[in-house]
């Protein structure tokens, strides 16, 4: 099956006021997108950005090399490829968090353990480890980790209220926690630290990173991984899932 559209994601915490305001960023960013031919969205906050875009490879390898000049960052791309454009809009927001959580969070505390996707399997065959699905559950229904817990929630924000209620008290179980690509663990990982959690491991690179690292004999992931464009979901190696392609319904023009 020919494969004609990269897709990537990106983010980092950082603190973009010192790069630029950001309606400058945004405005040239936007302007980028639309020379470059690339689309999909990138979301700035004064904590940092989150971006997924698609394009042809050249498109892509263009598009990259000049946003990290606009946002001073070298950056940590997550690809995968399809046959067809998953993303169709070209959008650049400006909000409060880069990924919600309406919670206060000091990043300065750190992120979790990294754990490399190949020791990923001894970690969370260990009984004495949490391991927490931080995604909503309808990401979890289509697919999760052997033995993750489901926090049952419709939105990131609601997270908080969950470890709350369950582990208000429990604060030196070790927890490995995964979600998609890394972003939610970034943000959720010094969050638990600063209720003073003091295990704390993320999964490096995410789902993605996993699936795509880790042989189909070998992983503990049960079902696909639900995405955020028209693919729905990804099963081992990144290859297209079983869920309806939302993308073959509007071929390019």
């Amino acid at each position: 099956m020919k494969q004609d559209f990269e897709i990537i994601a990106f983010y980092e915490f950082k603190e973009l006021a010192s790069v630029a305001p950001l309606v400058e960023l945004k405005a040239a960013i936007k302007e980028l997108m639309l020379e470059t031919g690339v689309r999909g969205t990138v979301i700035l906050a004064e904590e940092g950005f989150n971006g997924m875009t698609c394009g042809s490879t050249d498109q892509i390898s263009m598009f990259v090399e000049c946003i990290e000049k606009i946002l001073q960052s070298r950056l940590f791309i997550k690809s995968s490829f399809h046959e067809a454009a998953p993303l169709r809009k070209i959008d650049v927001k400006i909000k409060p968090e880069i990924v919600t959580l309406k919670k206060p969070v000091d990043i300065s505390l750190g992120q979790g353990t990294h754990v490399a996707p190949r020791e990923w399997n001894a970690l969370i065959n260990d009984p004495d480890t949490l391991v927490l699905d931080t995604r909503n559950d309808y990401e979890f229904q289509t697919g999760t980790f052997e033995g993750a817990v489901n926090p049952d929630v419709k939105k990131f924000s609601d997270l908080p209220e969950y470890i709350d209620r369950n582990f208000g008290g429990d604060q030196h179980r070790r927890v490995a926690m995964f979600c998609t690509g890394g972003i939610r663990c970034e943000k959720f990982a010094p969050y638990l630290k600063g209720l003073g959690f003091s295990e704390v491991y993320q999964l490096e690179g995410g789902i993605l990173k996993y699936l795509e690292e880790v042989p189909a004999e070998e992983s503990l992931w049960r079902g696909e991984c639900f995405v955020f464009d028209e693919r729905i979901s990804l099963g081992s190696d990144l290859k297209k899932g079983s869920e309806p392609d939302l993308s073959q319904r509007h071929p390019e023009s």
